[in-house]
C-alpha cells in the first residue's frame, strides 16, 4: 500500500501532552550499556542507545514522536500525500526532524543520514524485492528494529501478524522505552491508551447488536481489505463492531466483491490515503451495482478513517473512540 499521512484529531489531553514536546527522562538516565529486547520473536541486542534513528512511514515515525524521541532521530521517510500536519499531536516532531524521502527508505539515504538504527517494518519499508532488509543493513553495520505489527509469522514467507495489533503497539512502546531509557513515558502512554479503549468498550454495542464492518482500503476490480491480523481487526472489534473478514488468516489482503456481498456489512470503513480521495472511494461504493443491496450501501453507512489510524500507531486509540461513537449511532 502507498503510505500517507492525513489530518487527524489530537488524542486525549494527557496523551497529547506526552506527545507534543513534553520533557522526557533525562538522557543522562538512558542506559549506556547494551540492551537486549525480543523483536519479532527473536532476541535483539543493541550495544548502545541509538542517537541517529531513521524511520519509515507515518505510524512508525509517530511512535518515536509520542515517546519524545525527536532528538534521537536523523530523519524519516513517507510519501508526500501526507495531508495537513497542523492538527496532529506531534507537529513539533515533524518540524524538528528531517524529511529524508517522499517515498521509502533506501540504503543510500540511510547511509547519507549516518543512521545508527533503522526502525521500519515488512511492507512498511523493509522489502525483499529491493534488498532493503534488516539482514542487508546488518552487513553495513546498521542495526534495525522491526515494527511488531509487521512481523512475519511463518504461515508463508510474507505473512504478517504475531499478536493482536494493540498488543503489538504496546510491545513496541515498551521495547522502545527500554532501549531509549524512557520507560516511564512508555508506561504512561500505554496506561492512557488502555484507559481510552476501556472507556469505548464500556459503551460499545454488545452481542447481536454489534454491527458488521467491512474495511475498504482500495481497488475496484477486487477490494483490498484487512484480515484478522492487521490493525483494523482489533480497531473494529474494540469499537464495538465485527470485522466481516475476521476468518481471513492474513493481514492486509485482497478479497472478492462476492465475499463482501455475501457477508452483508452494516458499515463500511474507508481507509483514506493516496491519490484516490475518500470521497471518490465513497462515490464508487455507493454506485457499484454489485453492492446495491448491501446494508451499508443501502443505508449509506460509510465512515472514514485515515491510513495512520488503521496501521499500528499511537493514533489507534483515538481512532477506536471515533469509530466507536459512529457504531453506537448506527444501533441507537
Amino acid at each position: 500500500m502507498r503510505k500517507f499521512l492525513t489530518a487527524a484529531l489530537c488524542l486525549a489531553a494527557t496523551v497529547t501532552t506526552a506527545g507534543c514536546g513534553a520533557s522526557v527522562e533525562s538522557s543522562d538516565d538512558a542506559k549506556s550499556s547494551s540492551v537486549s529486547l525480543t523483536n519479532c520473536g527473536r532476541k535483539a541486542t543493541y550495544d548502545k542507545v541509538p542517537k541517529r534513528v531513521v524511520t519509515n512511514d507515518v505510524g512508525i515515525t509517530e511512535l518515536m514522536f509520542a515517546l519524545g524521541l525527536e532528538d534521537r532521530m536523523a530523519g524519516f521517510a513517507m510519501p508526500d500525500d501526507k495531508g495537513d500536519l497542523n492538527g496532529v499531536p506531534w507537529k513539533d516532531g515533524y518540524d524538528k526532524v528531517k524529511w529524508l524521502s517522499k517515498d521509502q527508505l533506501t540504503k543510500e539515504n540511510v547511509l547519507d543520514a549516518r543512521a545508527d538504527l533503522v526502525f521500519a517494518g515488512w511492507n512498511y519499508g523493509f522489502r525483499d524485492d529491493s534488498g532493503f532488509t534488516p539482514e542487508a543493513l546488518k552487513k553495513l553495520g546498521i542495526p534495525s528494529y522491526i515494527l511488531t505489527e509487521s512481523c512475519r509469522n511463518g504461515r508463508t514467507k510474507t505473512s504478517r501478524g504475531l499478536m493482536p495489533p494493540l498488543d503489538a503497539l504496546y510491545t513496541d512502546l515498551t521495547n522502545l522505552g527500554k532501549l531509549f531509557g524512557v520507560e516511564k513515558r512508555a508506561a504512561t502512554l500505554i496506561a492512557d491508551f488502555k484507559k481510552q479503549i476501556a472507556d469505548v468498550r464500556a459503551t460499545a454495542p454488545k452481542g447481536a447488536e454489534r454491527p458488521k464492518v467491512f474495511l475498504y482500503d482500495s481497488g475496484q476490480d477486487q477490494p483490498f481489505t484487512s484480515g484478522r491480523y492487521a490493525a483494523p481487526e482489533q480497531i473494529i472489534s474494540e469499537a464495538g463492531g465485527v470485522n466481516v473478514m475476521h476468518d481471513v488468516a492474513d493481514s492486509w489482503t485482497t478479497t472478492g466483491w462476492e465475499s463482501v456481498v455475501e457477508r452483508d456489512p452494516d458499515v463500511i470503513v474507508i481507509c483514506d490515503y493516496g491519490d484516490v480521495s475518500a470521497e471518490q472511494k465513497k462515490k464508487f461504493l455507493l454506485s457499484y451495482a454489485p453492492l446495491r443491496n448491501v446494508s451499508a450501501v443501502k443505508h449509506r453507512r460509510i465512515f472514514v478513517l485515515d491510513y495512520v489510524d488503521l496501521v499500528e500507531s499511537p493514533r489507534n486509540p483515538a481512532a477506536i473512540a471515533r469509530l466507536g461513537a459512529y457504531l453506537r449511532s448506527t444501533v441507537e
